[in-house]
C-alpha cells in the first residue's frame, strides 16, 4: 500500500508528489519549479519571485466575496538528516515511505512532513472544486530550516489577505499563537598544526552515533545527547589527565538539528594504553547511562584505527577547545513562566569541526523573549572570546508575540469545538515559525499556525500520523467557510507588484 491510497486522497497525493521530488534547503530549484507548474496546471493566477517562493491565488467561491483575505503558508524544503548507514542522497533520491500502523515513515531519513504536509493540505484546498471560502492566497516559501531566507525575502506588497494560516504546527488539535526566535552563534580561530607525529603514540577514534536528535527547538528540553558534547567529554579526560593528542573532531550536520553523531581522532601514550582504554570505556559507559531513557539506542564506541596521520593540533590549543566545548551551553536555559512546559531559552551546540589548522563551532539560540535570546548569544560570545575566536552572531529572526484579542482565534477554536465537541489546545512553540519574520513585514496579519500530527521532525525518526492529517484538512476546510467578513469597503483583490 502506497501513501498514494490514503484518505483525504486530494492531500496524500501531493504530498507523494512532494516526496518524490529532492528538496533539502538551499536546493529547492525543482520543487519551485514544480508548485508554479502545479499552480498553472490548475488553472489558478501562480508567480514565483527571484528566491524561489511561490504564490498562488484563487478566487473566491460565489457567496464568499465579502470574507477577509486568507493567505494559507508552508515552507517546502525539508531538513535532510539521516542515519550513519543510510546512502541516500537528498540532492537526487526521493523519499522512500513506509505505512507503519497509523504512521507514515521512512527508511533512514528524515520524511519531509516538516512541512511537506502543510504543503499538500494548502494544495488540496486550491484544487478542490467543491469548497466554500473566502480569497484565497497560498505561499510556499524556501530555506525556512536553515535560515528562513524565503520569508524574510518575501516583499511586504506581496500578498493582500488579512490573516494567515500556517501550516507548519506539529500536534493535532493544537492551535500555535506565538513561536521563538533565534540566532546562530558560530566562533571560529585558526592554529597551525603540529606536523612531526611523536614516537610511543596509537591512533584511536572517539565516536558518538545512534542518538535520538531531532528538532533543537520542540525536542531541546527532552535532554537527549548531544553527541559533540559527549565526544568532548571523553576528550577533556584524555588530554588533561593522559597528554593525548588531539587530532581532529566533527559532529553535527545541521545548525538546527541536535547532534546525532560526532567523531574524533586523538594520539594517546602507548605506556598507559590498557589504562586508558578501561578509563574511557568507563566514561562512554556513564554518558549512556545517563540517557538510558532519552536515548536508548545510543552508542559510543573507542577504538584503535590503522590510518596514518600528518599533523595533530598543539596540545595547548587543544586544551583552550575541548575546554570551550565543554563550557558552551547546550539545552533548555530557562522554561517559560507565561506558558506551562514551554521552552523560553535554549541552545543547540550544533555542529563541531576542528582540523588543518582551523577550530569551529556553531549554535543555534532560541527564546521567545528577544532579550533572553541576546543576552545568552552574548555568553557565548565572551566565552569564545575568552581563547581569542572570532564570533559572528548572525541569522537572526524574531519571536511572533501572541495576540490575546485575535478573531482568528476565537473563529478557530469555536469551529474546533463544533467538530470534535472539545476546546483546542492553545500554546506556543519553542520552535522557528515563520510567523515571526512575517508579522514584521505584515504587521497587520491576524495569525495562527496548525496541522497534523507530526513527531521528531528534523531526525530519521520523523513520522506522520495518518488519522491527523484528515482531521486537518477537515478543521481547515470548515475554517475557510467560517472567515469573518472583511470590513466594508476592504479591497480583497491584489494588483501583484512589479517585482515578480
Amino acid at each position: 500500500m502506497s501513501i498514494k491510497d490514503l484518505q483525504p486522497a486530494a492531500v496524500w497525493t501531493n504530498f507523494y508528489a512532494l516526496t518524490q521530488i529532492p528538496r533539502p534547503s538551499k536546493n529547492e530549484q525543482k520543487a519551485s519549479e514544480f508548485l508554479y507548474e502545479w499552480g498553472l496546471s490548475h488553472g489558478l493566477e501562480s508567480h514565483r519571485d527571484e528566491v524561489g517562493n511561490v504564490i498562488i491565488r484563487k478566487p473566491a467561491t460565489p457567496g464568499f466575496e465579502n470574507l477577509k483575505g486568507v493567505v494559507m503558508q508552508g515552507h517546502m524544503d525539508m531538513v535532510p538528516a539521516k542515519t550513519s548507514d543510510s546512502t541516500h542522497n537528498f540532492d537526487t533520491d526521493p523519499i522512500q515511505t513506509v505505512i507503519d500502523g497509523e504512521w507514515v515513515k521512512t527508511k533512514g531519513t528524515t520524511l519531509g512532513a516538516d512541512n511537506g504536509i502543510g504543503v499538500a493540505l494548502a494544495l488540496a484546498v486550491l484544487q478542490s472544486e467543491d469548497l466554500q471560502h473566502g480569497p484565497l492566497e497560498a505561499v510556499f516559501t524556501v530555506d525556512e530550516e536553515q535560515g528562513m531566507t524565503g520569508a524574510r525575502a518575501l516583499s511586504p506588497d506581496a500578498l493582500n489577505g488579512e490573516i494567515l494560516l500556517n501550516l507548519d504546527e506539529e500536534e493535532d488539535g493544537a492551535l500555535c499563537v506565538g513561536c521563538a526566535g533565534g540566532v546562530n552563534v558560530t566562533a571560529t580561530k585558526s592554529y597551525t598544526p603540529c606536523t612531526e607525529i611523536p614516537a610511543g603514540y596509537h591512533l584511536y577514534t572517539i565516536s558518538a552515533d545512534k542518538g535520538e536528535g531531532g528538532h533543537s527547538g520542540q525536542d531541546i528540553p527532552l535532554g537527549r545527547i548531544n553527541a559533540n558534547k559527549s565526544v568532548a567529554r571523553i576528550l577533556l579526560t584524555l588530554l588533561e589527565k593522559y597528554g593525548a593528542l588531539l587530532v581532529g573532531m566533527e559532529g553535527g550536520s545541521l545548525r538546527n538539528a541536535i547532534p546525532i553523531t560526532s567523531a574524533a581522532q586523538v594520539l594517546i601514550p602507548e605506556a598507559n594504553e590498557t589504562e586508558i582504554v578501561k578509563e574511557v570505556v568507563a566514561l562512554m559507559k556513564e554518558i549512556l547511562d545517563e540517557h538510558h531513557i532519552s536515548d536508548p539506542k545510543a552508542e559510543m564506541i573507542f577504538l584503535p584505527s590503522p590510518e596514518k596521520v600528518s599533523e595533530y593540533v598543539p596540545a595547548a590549543d587543544a586544551l583552550q577547545f575541548v575546554r570551550a566545548l565543554m563550557a558552551c551551553p547546550h539545552g533548555p536555559e530557562r522554561m517559560s513562566e507565561v506558558i506551562a512546559g514551554l521552552t523560553e531559552t535554549s541552545t543547540n551546540m550544533a555542529l563541531v569541526k576542528i582540523g588543518s589548522g582551523e577550530f569551529f563551532v556553531k549554535s543555534l539560540t532560541r527564546s521567545s523573549v528577544d532579550s533572553a535570546k541576546d543576552t545568552l548569544a552574548l555568553r557565548q560570545k565572551a566565552l569564545f572570546d575568552l581563547i581569542g575566536c572570532n564570533v559572528v552572531m548572525d541569522g537572526a529572526y524574531n519571536g511572533w508575540k501572541p495576540n490575546e484579542n485575535s478573531a482568528i482565534l476565537k473563529v478557530m477554536k469555536e469551529v474546533y469545538k463544533k467538530l470534535n465537541g472539545k476546546e483546542p489546545i492553545v500554546n506556543a512553540t519553542h520552535g522557528g515559525l515563520e510567523c515571526g519574520i512575517f508579522s514584521a513585514s505584515y504587521p497587520h496579519w491576524d495569525m495562527i499556525a496548525f496541522g497534523p500530527t507530526l513527531c521528531f521532525p528534523h531526525s530519521p525518526a520523523e513520522k506522520l500520523y495518518i488519522p491527523s492529517v484528515g482531521h486537518a484538512f477537515e478543521y481547515l476546510c470548515e475554517v475557510l467557510k467560517n472567515i469573518p467578513e472583511a470590513e466594508a469597503g476592504h479591497h480583497t483583490g491584489h494588483v501583484l507588484p512589479k517585482s515578480y
